[in-house]
């Protein structure tokens, strides 16, 4: 029997699908290496829906310049907040999605595929994660979200 290409996620009032072959971070980042061998970074659902409406992303490097993992590379800006974007792999910056600069929904609409972020010639975060780890990152963040949120209710 094939390996399923997704993996469906669920829990509280989330739901997902988390696609099989990509790596992620307990960051809620994804990787994907395209097809010429470079790793394509994402934001997960997650993240997205943490972040709000998107506007604008922004890169400080230019393509080329090298890159370390948890290096600051940029900045994605949403209605509810703005974040630093960070290098989830090392070696050269291979620039940011330029479809994003036409549609930034593209984040969130099709967070793992043409809603990519930017990518990386190098290697991946060798503490990034499969699906199977993931779903337990985010288990236990949707946990202790849940917790803090009866917490400040009083209960």
């Amino acid at each position: 029997m094939p390996t399923p290409s997704f993996v469906r996620y669920k829990r509280s009032r989330f739901a997902t699908r988390l696609p099989v072959g990509h790596r992620f971070t307990r960051s809620h980042y994804w990787l994907s290496r395209d097809a010429a061998g470079r790793w394509r970074v994402g934001l997960t659902t997650f993240a997205t829906r943490m972040l709000g409406d998107l506007v604008e992303c922004v890169f400080a490097l230019e393509p080329g310049a090298p890159v370390q993992v948890g290096q600051p590379i940029g900045s994605i800006e949403g209605f509810k907040a703005v974040s630093d974007i960070y290098a989830v792999a090392s070696g050269r910056f291979g620039g940011g999605n330029r479809a994003l600069d036409a549609d930034i929904t593209l984040v969130e609409s099709a967070p793992y595929g043409d809603g990519w972020l930017y990518s990386v010639d190098g290697s991946a975060d060798p503490d990034s994660l499969d699906v199977d780890e993931y779903v337990h990152v985010l288990d236990a963040t949707i946990d202790r979200m849940l917790e803090s949120r009866r917490e400040s209710d009083g209960e």
